[in-house]
């Protein structure tokens, strides 16, 4: 992608022209985002109220939804017009990244989940600031390379409902790769 900007008065926009395919992926990381947050919502509740069953039966699912339903592609990385470099963050806000950040935290006060659960919520935080950072790092690579849809098909994959096997999504990412 390339964000260029045009001389003029100081208020310039950069031009953003999306990739092909962007809508339908967007579309793609938002709705496994719901899958996400629909399937931690049903984890079970502590044995007791606590804040961090609290947290991971409201925040949590919230958070998810929101990151993966405002993912913006055009917050990218970029250069400003005084040549410093503008991390982008690809329309995850900085307090979205940061409870995704602290989940690792938290699941160390959820010890009503199994170590499988534990592993999975850690799985859907790192996926889902996987697809910011590389949606602000490339979004063209990321967008035309498949690479959110294989991030996509992982989360579907660790938020599967508990059976055996792979989801069936993931077994189309896979074998599409073969």
């Amino acid at each position: 992608m390339t964000i260029a900007y045009l001389p003029g008065p100081p208020d310039d926009v950069p031009l953003y022209e999306p990739w092909a395919g962007e809508p339908e992926v967007l579309a793609q990381a938002a709705a496994a985002g719901r899958r996400a947050a629909a399937w931690i919502r049903s984890l079970p509740a502590p044995p007791a109220p606590s804040p961090v069953g609290t947290w991971l039966a409201v925040t949590l699912p919230d958070v998810v939804e929101v990151a993966t339903a405002s993912l913006d592609p055009a917050q990218c990385d970029r250069m400003g017009p005084d040549g410093r470099l503008i991390e982008g963050t690809a329309g995850v806000d900085a307090g979205t990244t940061s409870t995704l950040t602290i989940v690792p935290c938290v699941l160390s006060e959820a010890t009503w989940l199994t170590a499988d659960q534990h592993l999975r919520l850690l799985a859907v935080a790192s996926v889902i600031t996987g697809i910011a950072r590389l949606l602000a790092d490339d979004p063209g690579t990321a967008i035309l390379h498949g690479l959110v849809a294989r991030m996509c098909a992982t989360l579907d994959h660790a938020t599967r409902p508990d059976t055996p096997g792979l989801a069936p999504e993931f077994e189309q990412v896979v074998r599409h790769e073969r």
